[in-house]
């Protein structure tokens, strides 16, 4: 997992607007329910914003992000994976999530994305962390409908078990692509994210993939106080990237 549960998402800048914040279900085009958070600012600033946590779910870090996002006038959804298996929406620390990893499958990720992104409307950015990063490349596909999409250290090559990654999808990929990764993240390699770079200029999608030297994975993140620098360059970046796709 990214980050423990008294992390928090680092600050940019002082709130824009106001927001209106709670917690909401969701229903996939299957029948299934499941929980998500929703924050939506008072005034609207540009694209929307589908979060996609990393593999434990919509604990509070997403909450508190939505909320980020929403003062700065995106409209913001943070969802869950664990509808279909967990009797509860509870994501705290006792949450076995790994125990429900096993029943996962990329299409029912993608059905509930489709279903946050019809609750948020368009136009719509899908932004998420290692799993939901590599999820969030994958929503490149045209059939989504988004602006773009956004992933912080999200594995884009093959990855046993799930096997072949974004990149090896490339050509099925045509939003713009923003990639934020950590160089010291020993679960993504450097000559990975070049390989991903070179398939999605093969395949003519527009990208940035930038790497941020000795950053860790999960270096998104208030505490750690030397990677500031870094997570500012990655707030000014998002924010760039949702500003140019437009109100």
């Amino acid at each position: 997992m990214c980050y423990d549960h008294d992390s928090a998402p680092p600050a940019y800048g002082p709130p824009l607007t106001g927001v209106r914040a709670a917690d909401i279900r969701l229903t996939s085009a299957d029948g299934s329910a499941f929980a998500a958070y929703e924050a939506r600012p008072e005034e609207v600033r540009g694209a929307g914003v589908v979060i996609l946590p990393d593999w434990r779910g919509l604990h509070d870090f997403y909450k508190q992000l939505a909320v980020r996002f929403a003062e700065q006038g995106h409209p913001a959804v943070a969802m869950d994976y664990f509808g279909r298996t967990a009797e509860t929406d509870d994501r705290g620390p006792d949450f076995p999530f790994r125990a429900h990893l096993g029943g996962l499958t990329r299409e029912g990720i993608q059905a509930d994305l489709m279903a946050a992104i019809d609750r948020l409307g368009r136009p719509a950015v899908a932004l998420g962390f290692c799993m939901g990063g590599r999820n969030a490349f994958f929503a490149a596909a045209p059939r989504f409908g988004l602006a773009g999409v956004v992933g912080f250290y999200g594995v884009p090559g093959i990855a046993p078990p799930y096997g072949p990654g974004p990149a090896q999808h490339a050509r099925e990929l045509r939003a713009p692509v923003l990639g934020l990764f950590g160089g010291a993240d020993e679960g993504i390699p450097a000559e990975q994210v070049a390989e991903f770079g070179a398939a999605l200029s093969e395949a003519g999608v527009e990208h940035e993939l930038v790497t941020y030297p000795g950053a860790p994975h999960g270096f998104f993140d208030a505490a750690p106080g030397e990677h500031a620098a870094a997570c500012e360059d990655a707030w000014r970046r998002v924010l760039a990237f949702l500003a140019a796709r437009g109100a």
